[in-house]
């Protein structure tokens, strides 16, 4: 997850959400369970075949990092849902991979990176894909990702990059793009900021992401994300969040916690994109608003999409 974590006995602050706990919850291996497609996934990518070995090597990384980061969703084993294959966009980003030279795939918010794994198992080019969580001063939160899948940047060439999309420095809003023609390539390995990639992603994946932050900012982060993309018909941002039938303050109970968090509904999160971000017209956003169930607790999940016309 991308933003700032602060954490002592009963606190976590996730970007602008609070988690007050009593006390820090405790990891409760009953919660693991994984989809036969997400067990197919896992066994072939880790190389680990029997569910116990599995389970046993997930926990051993969970348990890391939940030391370094408690966030809700390594608590709850959210990090091991398949996200990015579940979009309707999700063959079109594939497609974009297979035949656009030089396309780059960008992962927000990455935790261990298992959306990226997944595209890069489904044929998009490992070394054009870009994992990012924020890391407050833990660099070896995003090496889990390693651990996860036992691997090593040799083995994985894909870009695990470490930053704050608030930060300027790191990721500046930037004029919309208007040129299609492609850009020289640039060597994702020697990245240290988003920036020299204005106008020059070719797809942006932001699962359970901008609900984490105030209107302001969701605003302010969609023009960031809007001066990634590139200009080339096709281009698309996607991702999932918490969502609404009306937009406004919404009240969530995840491990425990109740807090607050600002909720766009379909038709605010269509303009935002659509009229607010880009110019009206030049975009096709489409939204569905899920309810879901989470460890019992009933949620609206807004899936979207945004793709250059």
């Amino acid at each position: 997850m991308e933003g700032t974590t602060i954490h002592d006995n009963c606190t976590t602050l996730l970007g602008d959400v609070t988690f007050q706990f009593a006390s820090l919850p405790t990891i409760d291996t009953s919660l693991y369970d994984l989809s036969s497609e997400e067990a197919a996934f896992f066994k072939a990518e880790i190389g680990i075949d029997d569910d116990e070995g599995l389970k046993r090597h997930i926990l051993e990384v969970q348990a890391k990092a939940y030391k370094i980061a408690p966030y809700p969703c390594i608590h709850g084993f959210v990090f091991l849902r398949l996200n990015i294959s579940s979009y309707p966009v999700y063959e079109h980003i594939l497609k974009l991979g297979r035949e656009r030279p030089d396309a780059v795939l960008l992962d927000l918010g990455c935790c261990f990176g298992v959306d990226a794994r997944k595209a890069a198992a489904d044929g998009f080019p490992a070394k054009n894909i870009i994992a990012l969580d924020i890391i407050n001063g833990n660099p070896e939160f995003l090496e889990l990702g390693h651990e996860l899948f036992r691997t090593t940047p040799t083995s994985y060439p894909g870009c695990l990059l470490p930053g704050d999309v608030f930060d300027p420095e790191f990721l500046s809003i930037a004029a919309r793009q208007n040129d299609v023609s492609s850009a020289p390539a640039i060597d994702l390995s020697s990245l240290k900021s988003l920036n020299p990639l204005h106008g020059r992603i070719s797809a942006i994946s932001a699962t359970r992401l901008f609900h984490l932050f105030t209107e302001d900012k969701q605003l302010h982060l969609a023009r960031a994300l809007a001066g990634l993309l590139s200009a080339q018909p096709g281009s698309v941002i996607c991702g999932s969040q918490i969502g609404s039938l009306e937009k406004g303050m919404v009240s969530a109970n995840i491990s425990g916690s109740v807090h607050q968090l600002y909720a766009h509904s379909p038709k605010t999160w269509s303009s935002l994109w659509d009229g607010e971000v880009f110019e009206k017209g030049s975009v096709r956003v489409e939204t569905e608003l899920l309810e879901i169930m989470i460890h019992e607790v009933q949620f609206f999940m807004m899936r979207w999409s945004v793709v250059r016309l």
